[in-house]
């Protein structure tokens, strides 16, 4: 397997489960150091006992809708290894409502916007502080094909995902 990634640093929000865990796992397989920045923090030392030791990936709790939770991730990315090369943004939350409009809560759709759209702003924001001076760098969110289905998703999920595309 070549090292595609060897010597870059990854920060990937939401990565203590299902899309955020496989890329953290694909991202060290080739080569990367890697932050895994989440609120589940009962997960996070276990998912990174099973990738790796603690030089290659690590953990911070991060919630991408506090401003100073995204600052301090890359803050540590820079500290402990110098350097941050991608940020992928896979921190997502569902709707709590059903599919139709009239269910829906504001509070839900204000939550769900708060982390699917606000969140990956935070972490386009900061990680540019380190990128642009550096001239270098990835940033990566993640979509769903829910925006562009008809139906299949509540409204608050499928608009959010629009929106960060």
């Amino acid at each position: 397997m070549t090292n595609r990634l060897e010597g870059k640093v990854a920060i990937i929000t939401g990565g203590v489960g299902g899309i955020g865990k496989s890329v953290a796992m694909l991202f060290v397989q080739h080569g990367a150091k890697v932050i895994i920045a989440d609120v589940q923090d009962d997960l996070s030392q276990a998912v990174c006992e099973n990738i790796g030791s603690s030089e290659v990936i690590s953990y911070v709790h991060c919630d991408v809708t506090i401003d100073s939770d995204v600052q301090n991730v890359v803050d540590m990315a820079v500290s402990k290894y110098g350097r941050l090369d991608i940020m992928f943004g896979n921190a997502g939350i569902p709707s709590k409502s059903d599919l139709t409009i009239l269910a829906t809560e504001y509070q839900d759709f204000k939550r769900v916007f708060d982390v699917n759209v606000f969140g990956v702003f935070l972490c386009a924001k900061h990680a540019t502080k380190v990128m642009i001076p550096a001239k270098k760098g990835s940033i990566v969110f993640t979509a769903s094909a829910a925006f562009v289905t008809r139906g299949n998703a509540p409204h608050a999920y499928v608009a959010s995902k629009h929106a960060a595309t």
